[in-house]
């Protein structure tokens, strides 16, 4: 097993030098320049922009402005074109705010998603599954930006609280129970809105999974050597169902930057999606090379944990 970590840990390592390569190109070759941010500006003058470019080394060819990158991010030194801030500390505090809303979000999702999906599988036909899968579809379908407005406009119009932004103005003074608890309230609207469609989508892969599982003949054997219900259904069907999902929460991984952005934009998340929307317009392109590599980093980062975990929970396969 160590072998197999330290070769694929290699492998990837490989592999991400050559996706930071592609990203810097496709990056640096797309329509507009940093200095053209806001061309209206009148203090902008020539010189200030050649200044910009001669900073940032935007004359330089391709492959020397890569080096560049390489050697600032290594260093800590990159700077942000948009207000010239170390772009590792603001990725940094970014990224502080956007893992408890990941982590929230994603705990949402597998706690109520797997017990949905058991459930309607045990119970096919019924009422209960008829009503879960309309209701998954249904939230499938609907944009998730348009239940997050109405989610806003009922919460504050039903309780005339405010749930935009990371906390309530007016209470940088209360005490530190009353910050933390609102703190909490405004995070767990954004990340049931977050949860929503992954609830929905993971709750149909949970039912079509066990579906195919509990008509196994081990399962009949299980039931047969007397074995509880709650035994066969979780120790012997649901852990031959779980590859798939170890996959799906291995991809999950990297929606700790973009998968949140359209929920942190509506409700004002200072999170690592927000900061990489606002890069783009912004042309901004240590910021988006930056995010794009730590986007790459942990989908290898979680595919390699889906390789582990895969022989954790199925003990025939073998590294």
């Amino acid at each position: 097993m160590t072998a197999f970590i330290i070769r694929s840990i290699g492998q990837r390592i490989v592999l991400l030098f050559f996706i930071s390569i592609i990203a810097h190109t496709i990056v640096h070759l797309a329509p507009g320049e940093p200095s053209k941010v806001d061309p209206s500006n009148p203090r902008m003058k020539a010189e200030d922009i050649q200044r910009i470019r001669d900073a940032f080394h935007l004359d330089d060819p391709l492959h020397v402005q890569y080096f560049y990158w390489i050697r600032d991010l290594a260093s800590g030194e990159l700077k942000s074109f948009k207000d010239n801030q170390p772009v590792l500390e603001k990725v940094w505090d970014r990224f502080l705010n956007s893992l408890p809303l990941f982590i929230l979000a994603t705990l949402i999702t597998w706690c109520v998603a797997f017990p949905v999906g058991i459930r309607a599988a045990l119970h096919r036909g019924s009422l209960y599954d008829r009503s879960s899968t309309f209701i998954s579809y249904a939230l499938i379908s609907i944009p998730g930006f348009f239940l997050s407005y109405m989610m806003i406009i009922f919460i504050v119009k039903t309780f005339d609280v405010p749930v935009i932004g990371m906390r309530t103005f007016g209470l940088e003074n209360a005490g530190l129970l009353m910050q933390s608890m609102d703190r909490i309230w405004h995070l767990t609207i954004p990340a049931l809105m977050t949860a929503t469609a992954g609830v929905a989508v993971l709750s149909r892969y949970v039912r079509s999974q066990m579906l195919e599982v509990i008509t196994q003949d081990y399962m009949r054997t299980a039931r047969a050597k007397g074995l509880s219900e709650d035994v066969v259904i979780y120790r012997h069907g649901l852990r031959n169902a779980m590859l798939p999902f170890i996959t799906m929460f291995g991809l999950m991984i990297p929606g700790l930057i973009g998968g949140s952005v359209i929920f942190e934009t509506i409700f004002a998340w200072p999170g690592m999606g927000r900061l990489g929307y606002e890069a783009i317009l912004a042309r901004d392109f240590p910021v988006i090379l930056t995010l794009n590599l730590i986007a790459a980093v942990l989908t290898l980062i979680g595919t390699l944990a889906s390789d582990i975990l895969y022989a954790v929970v199925d003990p025939r396969i073998k590294f």
